[in-house]
């Protein structure tokens, strides 16, 4: 059992990305590392830090519930996507994790912009 990110264009052959639910924390994890801070600080994930402390254009991603919560908007996706796109460029190619992880990251753009073309929202199942 897992979690699907897809666009909300009812093409069932549309790309998409799945993560087991530990797989997206982690992934999620290592996002918010990216962005400069810890998840597990974070209020709704085990800390007390508010999410108005930090600044980040991802924070729709790395503050949504897993499998419930409102869907992303194009909007949302558009502001998330040159942010995402930088994080994979800054990546260690050497290191297998941030290999693995900036390989997602480049599945999720694709699926971002096709919310993007189609004007749909990303939806989570």
């Amino acid at each position: 059992m897992g979690l699907v990110l897809f666009p909300g264009d009812g093409d069932v052959s549309s790309p998409d990305i799945d993560w087991s639910y530990s797989g997206f924390s982690a992934f999620r994890t290592w996002l918010s590392q990216a962005e400069g801070f810890a998840l597990s600080d974070m209020c709704g994930f085990g800390g007390e830090r508010p999410w108005s402390s930090v600044s980040t254009t991802l924070e729709p991603l790395l503050d949504h519930p897993d499998d419930a919560g409102p869907d992303l908007t194009p909007a949302q996706c558009a502001a998330m996507l040159p942010r995402l796109e930088a994080i994979i460029n800054q990546q260690d190619d050497s290191d297998p994790i941030a290999r693995k992880h900036a390989g997602e990251v480049r599945r999720l753009i694709v699926v971002m912009k096709l919310c993007l073309e189609k004007d749909v929202a990303l939806l989570f199942g």
